[in-house]
């Protein structure tokens, strides 16, 4: 039988909407080796690495009358022309120009009745590099059975070769009988089918809803944001500094920073890679509020951060854990950038505390590059977060620290592209990777306007931090008890 979205999936599909487009995005820039690539190249490799991934060749298929949730088919019409696509900025290409282009094609929804991902090769960037732009829907990665298709493209030696995979046929397509009895066969073994069938007829009105309130607009987008909140309950409070009106339109922008500089704040103030990560970050939307002028009227923020864990039964998933939302306290009121360090570790104690918590190394050490199925669990995760109200999201992934390839190009820079949610006009992803941590924020094009500012600022708080480390040296040889003299 068609495997089947499940009522959560149901409602993230039913949320993917022109303003609220759901799917997260990589931008992974490349050194290309001797032998180049090219688009023929490129789509040649995707489709030898398509059997790990066949998800990537599936699309959804409706039930008559709606009586349940979509199914996945085989598409038996798959282009994969359609796919992946080639795009050139004027050469030499600077990283601004790439920006605006991965800000337009993130804006940009995929097309249900498709396979739910796009790749673009874009060429003619500075000193020869080239990147690949990929986006994928939310409901095409799961951890367990379905990773993004990043993770079995990369390899960890320069020109992996062909896989030889075998040739793909189509299973055939189930006809509408087919599908009803399915859906009666489910109903049958399982009467809370009958429930979920009622749910998603809510569901689906309310998906309506927005969708038809994002077009009309005015009281139109009322409706529209009330059905949203009925959906999910997530937006962010009314007196958020990062809340607003979000359009169809995104911008782009990234930053990147050294990591052996977050080690060393690890190392001089005893806390975690991710704790000084989500420390700079604080301090950089600090000083982008001042720079915007905006008064903060309250002393924190309240971003997602979702958490590897490991299940509470000791069995891993395929990933070797599964991801769980953590709600955690941003001090961007403190103006000690030391203070802001030991209250964001502070915060993510009770999460170390739990036992659950899985160690950098072992992300590390899952197969492929998993980093971007990883930033799809979070999204998802994040999406499902219903009546807990945030924000931001922020993820951090650690990768591997050393190079990976795509045939011989080398990956220099992988930036993660998170969604927006309803409300929320900033998303920020962050991946280290090779001895450096690149961060990507997706904004609103309109309301995070200046959202270069806040990229800029990151290096700014990494400064500031930076400079306490020969502070918390000093004070702990002050405070290091002398040895008694015998005699």
């Amino acid at each position: 039988m068609a495997d089947r979205l499940t009522a959560a999936e149901d409602a993230l599909l039913a949320l993917d909407t022109a303003h609220h487009p759901n799917h997260v995005g990589t931008v992974d820039v490349f050194r290309p080796g001797p032998g180049g690539i090219d688009h023929e190249r490129l789509a040649a490799l995707v489709e030898d690495r398509l059997a790990f991934v066949p998800r990537y060749r599936m699309r959804l298929r409706a039930v008559p009358f709606n009586l349940a949730a979509p199914v996945w088919v085989e598409d038996d019409g798959f282009d994969l022309s359609f796919h992946v696509r080639r795009s050139a900025l004027p050469r030499p290409g600077s990283l601004e120009q790439l920006r605006e282009f991965v800000g337009r094609v993130m804006a940009r929804r995929l097309d249900h009745s498709r396979p739910l991902w796009e790749m673009y090769l874009v060429e003619g960037l500075a000193d020869d590099r080239l990147a690949v732009i990929t986006k994928t829907s939310q409901l095409l990665v799961d951890g367990e059975d379905h990773v993004d298709i990043g993770q079995v493209l990369l390899d960890e030696v320069a020109d992996g070769g062909d896989l030889a995979a075998p040739a793909w046929e189509p299973r055939p397509e189930p006809g509408p009988v087919d599908l009803l009895v399915q859906t009666a066969v489910e109903t049958a073994r399982d009467p809370f089918v009958l429930v979920d069938g009622v749910r998603r007829g809510v569901t689906s009105v309310l998906g309506t809803a927005v969708a038809v309130g994002e077009a009309v607009g005015g009281f139109g987008e009322t409706i529209g944001g009330l059905a949203t909140d009925l959906m999910t309950g997530a937006r962010p409070p009314a007196d958020s500094p990062l809340t607003g009106v979000v359009s169809q339109q995104r911008r782009f922008a990234c930053a990147v920073l050294p990591l052996q500089d977050l080690r060393t704040l690890r190392v001089a103030h005893r806390c975690t890679i991710n704790d000084v990560v989500l420390a700079v970050l604080t301090g950089a939307l600090r000083s982008w509020f001042a720079a915007r002028g905006q008064h903060l009227t309250r002393t924190q923020l309240t971003a997602c951060v979702p958490m590897s864990v490991i299940d509470e039964d000791g069995t891993p998933s395929s990933l070797g854990s599964r991801v769980a939302p953590h709600l955690m306290p941003l001090p961007v009121g403190e103006p000690n950038a030391l203070m802001r360090l030991h209250q964001v570790s502070y915060g993510t104690k009770a999460h170390k505390d739990t036992g659950l918590a899985v160690d950098a190394r072992s992300i590390i050490d899952i197969a492929g590059f998993a980093p971007t199925t990883l930033h799809h669990l979070g999204a998802r995760v994040t999406s499902q977060l219903v009546r807990r109200p945030h924000d931001l999201v922020i993820t951090n992934v650690p990768g591997p620290q050393h190079p990976v390839y795509l045939d011989d190009a080398e990956l220099v820079a992988s930036f993660p592209v998170l969604p927006l949610t309803a409300g929320h006009i900033l998303s920020i992803g962050v991946t280290s990777y090779n001895g450096e941590v690149f961060i990507g924020f997706n904004g609103d094009r309109d309301e995070a306007s200046d959202l270069d500012v806040l990229a800029q600022c990151v290096g700014d708080a990494l400064e500031e931090l930076s400079a306490t480390v020969e502070q918390a040296r000093s004070t702990r040889t002050t405070t290091r008890p002398r040895r008694r003299r015998d005699g």
